[in-house]
């Protein structure tokens, strides 16, 4: 039961902090503008890249909490490995922080393009981004220990309530006091104190007692623990560079009132793999038990259909984002102007997305296997077409170059790498994967789509509008629906089911 909990209650925690950082967007653009967005933008994507100084060591200090409930480890171990990594995170926090505090002038004057936010605005809000940075990282090693101690419905809860003052809290404030930069920042900077402190208090509470040894610092703990957490580092880096890379970019090329509008179009796109992220949380930990157990059958039809419920719910949603964008962002944020210079943009990320929601899964198979070297070679290989692809396409073109970059990238290593995994590891079964588990489930509503999008004459109200688009996109799934194999044997499994049960009751 305490596992099921743990698992409904980081679905629900983290649908509810996606959804309410997207619905208050639109706030956002009324009460700061597209400029001062696009200093939110930047500040989510500096604390992204921040991230990178874990080196995994989060991760770690989650998994050496969990060896201690195990009995791998003890009390005093545990805790002197926490004091530790205590200090060692402090001194990066307080660093990284000054950095990013000294560099403010730099940042305001020569990397953001900002031109109706004054430069001196600007500036405060990049020195109060660094204390941000600083405060949330820190916070992640104590998410990391209550994690590992199975807490996850407190920190979940934790999380969903610090979201609603981070996002909903902060609207009353701008509309009374005024939505500059300065006012956004300055309660986030109140959020993540108060966060931290939760967190810190939650540790300590769940902490064993290690008697009276002192609780030195001990650097030869992390010593044995530093090939594990630079393997995660690893692979954390390559994703942030492939995911993070073009934002970095765009927010030294674009003007920021621009760079603002291309955060909208990038994050309303990720809705497309936000929705599939709970079925492959589930499927991954399935798979990896089917795959110890040697049914190698039954992982493959597990692997199968699980590409099918997926692309049961994300092409649909990628189709309605490439098809209707300028509706889809009309209806959002009520901004004609807005919708109409994101609109390329979303569609070009929202299909990408939407590729990498297939192109995913070979991962879930390895990951399963336990044979992850196919995996870092191709994320590299991902790494060198995008990388030169993005620069090129981004100083060119802009933030419509980059969404090219990002969405052919994608489309490249679907074609041409996915096959060579398969191969490896379901020999044969590609092309039936490609044609039955992908193309049967993509195809009919894409047709559709593409149809709709030329015979549809869209109201002009917006919540008539809203209820069209909700319409399509359910038409749309119906038929993904109509395409997967697994859907309908499920519906004829019920419906024979049903039959019997029917006659009995008419007797």
């Amino acid at each position: 039961m305490t596992l099921k909990k743990n698992i409904l209650a980081s679905w629900v925690s983290q649908v509810y902090v996606s959804v309410a950082g997207m619905l208050m967007v639109p706030f956002y653009l009324r009460y700061m503008g597209t400029e001062a967005y696009g200093l939110v933008g930047f500040f989510a994507m500096l604390q992204v890249w921040f991230q990178l100084m874990d080196l995994g060591l989060t991760q770690t200090m989650s998994r050496e909490a969990a060896r201690f409930r195990g009995g791998a480890i003890d009390a005093l171990s545990l805790r002197r490995l926490l004091r530790s990594l205590e200090a060692l995170f402090l001194l990066v926090a307080i660093a990284g922080a000054l950095a990013i505090g000294l560099a403010a002038p730099r940042i305001a004057s020569d990397w953001l393009q900002a031109r109706h936010i004054d430069i001196d605005e600007v500036r405060y809000a990049a020195v109060l981004m660094g204390m941000l940075v600083a405060l949330r990282w820190v916070s992640g090693l104590y998410r990391g220990v209550i994690s590992g101690f199975e807490a996850l419905v407190w920190l979940n809860a934790c999380n969903a309530a610090i979201a609603t003052a981070r996002f909903m809290l902060v609207i009353p404030l701008l509309m009374l006091v005024g939505g500059t930069p300065r006012v956004f920042f300055n309660f986030q900077l109140v959020v993540a104190v108060l966060e931290l402190g939760l967190l810190v208090w939650q540790t300590y509470r769940l902490l064993p007692q290690a008697g009276s040894a002192p609780l030195r610092w001990d650097w030869r703990a992390l010593g044995g623990l530093l090939k594990f957490s630079m393997g995660v580092a690893f692979t954390s880096t390559i994703w942030v560079a492939m995911t993070q890379l073009d934002k970095l970019m765009l927010s030294k090329l674009l003007p920021l009132d621009d760079y603002g509008v291309f955060t909208l179009a990038v994050l309303i796109a990720s809705a497309v793999t936000l929705i599939a992220t709970p079925i492959t949380s589930a499927l991954q930990p399935r798979m990896a038990q089917v795959a110890a157990s040697g049914r190698a059958e039954e992982l493959i039809g597990l692997y199968r259909r699980g590409t099918q419920i997926v692309g049961l719910i994300a092409a649909p949603a990628m189709l309605v984002l490439v098809c209707f964008p300028e509706q889809v962002l009309g209806i959002w944020t009520g901004n004609a102007a807005v919708a109409a210079s994101a609109a390329p943009i979303l569609q070009l990320y929202a299909f990408g997305n939407g590729v990498l929601a297939f192109g995913a899964f070979p991962y879930y198979l390895q990951f399963a296997r336990g044979e992850l070297r196919l995996h870092v070679i191709g994320n590299v290989l991902f790494l060198v077409i995008l990388l030169p692809a993005l620069i090129w396409a981004a100083q060119r073109y802009g933030a419509l170059g980059a969404g090219y970059a990002w969405a052919i990238s994608n489309l490249a290593y679907f074609l041409l790498w996915i096959p060579l995994v398969h191969r490896r590891f379901m020999r044969g079964s590609h092309f039936d994967w490609l044609l039955h588990d992908v193309a049967a489930v993509v195809a009919p509503p894409t047709v559709a789509a593409f149809m709709l999008r030329g015979l549809i004459a869209w109201p002009q109200n917006r919540f008539s509008a809203l209820f069209l688009l909700v319409a399509i996109g359910l038409a749309l799934m119906l038929l993904s629906g109509l395409g997967a194999s697994s859907v309908r044997q499920m519906v004829q499994r019920r419906w024979r089911l049903g039959i019997p049960a029917l006659s009995i009751k008419r007797r």
